[in-house]
């Protein structure tokens, strides 16, 4: 009867949202058995403070759908419900990936066995949970989860390794292939938000799962878990099922890692931060064994999933913002270059002092840099057989550097790094791994070698740090390498932005977004004529459901003009994220290198004027007039926060009536507070805009 009341109020409560009825029925239940199964009954008076706070958006956002497997695996929000990340969801989807794995190895899960690897993130609460309730997520841990995992796949009779301490992503790719293991899972989130955790699946080769594999995967998960497996951890640890791993595979995957370098020049200044993540264990470890002086961030270089010290708490490299805090470190070192690398040390970022200021590099531009100092490297060995492997969102530049170099491409991949490690399987397969130059994509990702299935880190802060280093003896920096690629091989200009709309309303709203461009085929947006459009569920075969999903890309490609010889806008929805993703990219012939900055400010207003006028036909899709000073927003902020701003932005500008100073921050810090962390600096450019100064400044405070 309890339970009857409960759901007869909660779906009274769903009829107040304006969302399809799908949703709501599919909420209903999962709810139904949150409510009443035992194995939920900790979940459950968290459930009934959301019921009775009459939190309708969130309570359905956290159970409409199981967690999906997207581009990375499963990761998300950690909370209550079978569309957050708790030790339920990891549970079930361990128990399904035992299945998946008996039934693929048989006898072999027992001798082979699977490893796990986990990284520094911990949830701590949100607005929604009430801290005075018992709350099973709160302070969960990549550890945790890792050994929650652990104890349904030892239930199951699988072998598990598990590392004594966080790791990166990367180790945990090579340890697969490095102990001959059937399977991996890494237990983090890479960079996403602090409140996020999750778990990226892993197969013998060291990479991730493609189609149709994964959706063999998705299914027995879905649909297959009649009974989760457990043993208890203690139990499991006096077997030898369980097995843990540490120093051993470090060692041997730090000689890997070292072996990579090209050059012996070590002559170069570099200031390091792992962002609160493990990175000091690979990227620092690697680049002080190969001879590099590294001065680490003292403020940004503990292991924290807070990420206290990032702006905005969000650790990732395509962020410039992620700087920040090394910046004002790097004020009081002489460093030439500053490098970052994400919570989980898979990507790489860099600044570069040039002229006596710092230069941020994009995802892209790193890549240019790398294929065209490997391929130098490497093109009396490998003339005609070398080859560059990217996504097809990543800058077709490195296609060309490739190509005038009498080097091989495949540069038309999936968005996904998964696809990139299938690619060296081929090549392995062939006998043609060691043609391998690079593989790139624009997401700050890069591996070489055949040590591991996913991107590294390493790679791209060996190669950097040592092409810096030969720079710096001719007085002379990466920007300036970068700029003379673009004299000789064509100036393109790359750039990544979103729409992010969280919930359930926003997943119909990302798909409204893509099917309206996909059957609507326009002609033109705004001045900008579209010669022809690309769309992936066109290329055949799709062999699954998922492989759908990553094939929802749609490639805008525009008549050109002046100097530029492409002109093309790629969107997709996210696989990991509440957003759909837009890619753009203009690119011009060979400039003189005279011309190259006149080039450069001609290519960033058209870049300007497409994006926004691209955007705004996205946006009215979904029935929004999006403000021009809207795209002067941090990038990443929900589009409801970003109209939510412009309707208290009065409200911000008439605190300056206020007299006292106190009042002035206290009531400012309140109306900004649904921004999260560093709140101005994620509206100021837009206040800016309108009144001639920062909210600070206008607020005097």
């Amino acid at each position: 009867m309890e339970s009857a009341n409960l759901l007869e109020k909660v779906k009274n409560g769903f009829r107040l949202l304006k969302i399809d009825e799908i949703y709501k029925n599919s909420a209903i239940t999962f709810l139904k058995d949150w409510i009443t199964r035992e194995e939920f009954s900790d979940y459950k008076p968290q459930i009934l403070h959301l019921i009775e706070s009459k939190d309708w958006d969130y309570l359905l956002d956290c159970f409409y759908q199981i967690i999906p497997f997207g581009t990375g695996g499963r990761r998300g929000e950690v909370g209550i419900g079978p569309n957050r990340i708790n030790t339920w969801t990891i549970k079930s989807s361990a128990q399904g990936h035992s299945q998946y794995l008996t039934k693929i190895y048989k006898s072999e899960v027992k001798t082979r066995g699977i490893v796990l690897a986990y990284g520094v993130r911990e949830f701590f609460t949100n607005k929604h949970l009430d801290e005075e309730l018992p709350n099973p997520v709160r302070n969960l841990t990549g550890k945790d989860l890792a050994y929650a995992a652990a104890e349904v796949y030892t239930a199951n009779n699988i072998k598990t390794y598990i590392f004594d301490a966080p790791r990166t992503t990367p180790e945990l790719s090579f340890s697969i292939r490095y102990l001959n293991a059937i399977a991996g899972d890494m237990f983090d989130a890479s960079h996403n938000p602090p409140e996020h955790n999750g778990k990226k699946v892993y197969d013998e080769h060291g990479g991730q799962l493609i189609p149709p594999d994964d959706e063999l995967l998705v299914k027995e998960v879905t649909q297959s878990v009649k009974t989760i497996n457990n043993i208890n951890i203690e139990e499991a640890k006096k077997t030898s099922k369980l097995v843990l791993i540490g120093s051993d595979v470090d060692k041997a995957y730090i000689k890997e890692t070292s072996n990579l370098t090209l050059s012996k020049d070590r002559e170069l200044d570099i200031i390091y931060t792992p962002l609160h993540g493990v990175g000091s264990t690979s990227v620092l470890k690697t680049l002080e064994h190969v001879g590099f002086k590294v001065s680490p961030d003292p403020k940004t270089s503990n292991q924290s999933g807070k990420f206290e010290n990032i702006t905005f708490n969000i650790p990732n490299p395509e962020v410039i913002e992620s700087f920040d805090t090394t910046l004002e470190y790097a004020k009081d070192k002489k460093a030439d270059i500053i490098l970052n690398s994400d919570p989980d040390a898979d990507r790489i970022g860099i600044m570069v002092k040039h002229n006596g200021k710092w230069s941020y590099i994009n995802g892209n531009e790193i890549g240019v840099i790398l294929t065209r100092y490997v391929i130098e490297k490497k093109k009396e060995d490998l003339a005609g057989v070398g080859i560059v492997i990217k996504t097809s969102v990543t800058t077709n530049l490195s296609k060309i550097i490739a190509e005038k170099n009498n080097m091989l491409t495949n540069g038309e991949l999936p968005v996904g790094f998964k696809y990139i490690g299938a690619e060296m399987n081929n090549l392995e397969r062939s006998g043609k791994i060691d043609n391998l130059l690079l593989g790139l994509e624009e997401s700050h990702g890069y591996i070489a070698g055949n040590y591991l299935r996913d991107k590294d880190a390493c790679v791209g802060a060996i190669w950097l740090a040592e092409l810096g280093a030969s720079l710096k003896k001719m007085n002379l920096t990466l920007i300036d390498y970068l700029d003379e690629t673009y004299s000789k091989y064509g100036y393109f200009r790359n750039y990544l932005t979103e729409i992010r709309l969280p919930g359930a309303q926003g997943m119909a709203e990302i798909h409204k977004i893509q099917d309206s461009l996909r059957t609507e085929n326009p002609t033109s947006f705004g001045e900008y004529k579209v010669d022809h459009i690309e769309d992936y569920w066109n290329r055949k075969p799709i062999v699954s459901e998922t492989d759908k999903v990553s094939k929802d890309v749609l490639v805008f490609h525009f008549k050109t003009f002046s100097n530029f010889i492409s002109v093309k806008v790629t969107l997709r929805p996210s696989g990991t994220e509440p957003k759909i993703k837009m890619y753009f990219e203009l690119g011009s012939a060979p400039v003189e290198p005279n011309m190259l900055v006149y080039y450069k400010l001609e290519i960033e207003d058209e870049l300007l004027k497409l994006e926004r006028t691209f955007m705004k036909h996205c946006y009215k899709v979904i029935g929004v007039d999006f403000p021009n000073r809207g795209f002067l927003l941090f990038w990443q902020l929900p589009m409801a926060d970003k109209l939510k701003y412009f309707e208290i932005e009065p409200n911000i500008e008439s605190l300056r009536n206020l007299k006292s100073k106190d009042e002035r921050i206290e009531k400012l810090t309140s109306l900004l507070e649904f921004l999260g962390s560093d709140p101005i600096q994620k509206v100021d450019k837009a206040f800016k805009a309108k009144n001639k100064v920062g909210i600070k400044q206008f607020l005097d405070i």
